[in-house]
């Protein structure tokens, strides 16, 4: 169910309050959901993910995403919460993983890294970053 990017970040469609202790036995120590409250019925609440993980000893940051698309504040949000974990793991989730995968791989080049490897990493993870591959592009420019 999680999908390892790197060294330091899974990604994973929407966990539920269970999986918190699966991520824990990887040595995540930080959650980031991306994952719009009330987005489908029935969804695990962020407040529900964010007790399990507090409870765990982990740390919990919402960055919801919805389909609309990406902001600045967003990215600054999830820069600070990979920065916040460290060399910790980073375990970040959404529906699918997508929007996951994709703020983490616009944060990443906005920091300076390149889109070819940031692609070729998601891909090994099942994940396709072309339909953001220009944007990269652009926030790694600058």
């Amino acid at each position: 169910m999680f999908r390892q990017i790197t060294d330091t970040l899974y990604v994973a469609p929407q966990i539920d309050v269970g999986q918190v202790a699966e991520a824990q036995a990887l040595g995540i120590t930080m959650i980031v959901n991306n994952r719009p409250e009330g987005e489908e019925p029935g969804q695990t609440t962020g407040d529900a993910i964010e007790a399990a993980a507090q409870a765990a000893g982990m740390a919990y940051v919402a960055v919801p995403v919805t389909h609309a698309g990406f902001a600045p504040w967003q990215l600054d949000q999830m820069g600070a919460a990979l920065d916040a974990a460290g060399a910790g793991k980073t375990l970040a989730y959404c529906r699918s993983g997508t929007r996951s995968t994709l703020l983490w791989a616009l944060t990443r080049a906005r920091a300076g890294d390149d889109p070819e490897i940031l692609s070729a990493q998601a891909a090994a993870a099942g994940y396709d970053l072309s339909p953001i591959r220009q944007i990269m592009d652009a926030v790694r420019a600058g």
